[in-house]
């Protein structure tokens, strides 16, 4: 049997760590008062954007996905309409997050996580909308939290871009390239 090696255990080890915090925000949050319905300030996104930056694609993505059900396991609403609508507009925000991330030339997380924000709410109000309200009032309130979401967005952005700035000079290594 091969011994993994020490780098891959450390990388492993590292993201699980993330994931712990990400579940831990995920967690927090949902016990914090809401500015709206599915509205939160999406604190676990800034561990995403991280993992983004300093492992890549492939770990944010598991990343996001994990601390969802991780989340719903734990606040008891795992194949519930909340976790859809949540499991939905994380995995579309998620995705966009990598395809900016990966194909718009010198994007910074700040604009990585505007996208992600704004996509995070539309595809919420999509789900919403299709499958539980079916009301075209609904729409109405759409605007009002895109610019929310923009809002968040923004400062998560900053505080993911700042975070990652400080794990550079930390380690002493360039972790934010596009992987």
């Amino acid at each position: 049997m091969m011994r993994p090696e020490p780098q891959q255990l450390q990388q492993q080890a590292r993201w699980l760590a993330f994931l712990l915090l990400a579940s831990g925000l995920h967690i927090f949050e949902s016990a914090m008062p809401s500015l709206g319905p599915w509205f939160k300030l999406g604190l676990a996104n800034i561990v995403t954007l991280i993992v983004l930056a300093t492992m890549g694609v492939r770990y944010a993505l598991a990343l996001a996905l994990a601390r969802i059900i991780i989340g719903a396991l734990l606040l008891g609403t795992l194949l519930t309409p909340t976790f859809i609508v949540s499991l939905v507009a994380t995995l579309s925000a998620a995705s966009v997050m990598v395809v900016v991330w990966r194909y718009v030339p010198n994007v910074s997380l700040l604009g990585v996580s505007l996208c992600a924000a704004v996509v995070h709410m539309a595809a919420q109000f999509w789900v919403v909308g299709a499958w539980i309200i079916q009301q075209e009032v609904l729409y109405q309130l759409l605007p009002p939290f895109l610019l929310l979401a923009c809002v968040t967005g923004w400062l998560n952005g900053s505080l993911a871009r700042y975070m990652v700035a400080q794990l550079q000079v930390r380690d002493g290594e360039y972790i934010a390239s596009k992987k």
